[in-house]
């Protein structure tokens, strides 16, 4: 039994908003529950409801802008920077800007919709 996993085709999340997710580690992908590592693009002008997840996440911003609005704070992060963000803590996830946001997103322990508890528009 080889003591690595190498993923060369991530689970394509379905989504209705623009965004592309592909997952090569986590429940969708490999079953695992501990943590998921996903390959995101936000398309310009994205932007999802509040939530309040069950999971420490962690971004990585590839190219472009991603911003996060806490509840009386905005962040813009821009490529080659990174956050975590803390289980349990209410945010909103968004791209405003001109061009398309591409990042890596981290959860631990893995992104689960029944754990993200997004609020109503």
């Amino acid at each position: 039994m080889k003591s690595y996993k190498i993923i060369t085709n991530p689970f394509i999340v379905p989504t209705t908003d623009g965004k592309i997710i592909k997952e090569h580690f986590g429940n969708a992908t490999t079953g695992d529950s501990d943590i998921s590592i996903a390959h995101m693009t936000a398309p310009a002008g994205w932007s999802e409801p509040f939530q309040t997840p069950e999971f420490d996440e962690f971004t990585f911003i590839i190219k472009g802008k991603k911003q996060f609005i806490f509840e009386d704070e905005i962040i813009v992060l821009e490529a080659g920077q990174s956050i975590k963000i803390d289980k349990n803590t209410r945010v909103q996830y968004s791209n405003p800007f001109d061009t398309p946001c591409e990042y890596i997103a981290i959860c631990t322990p893995a992104f689960s919709p029944d754990h993200v508890n997004r609020e109503d528009l």
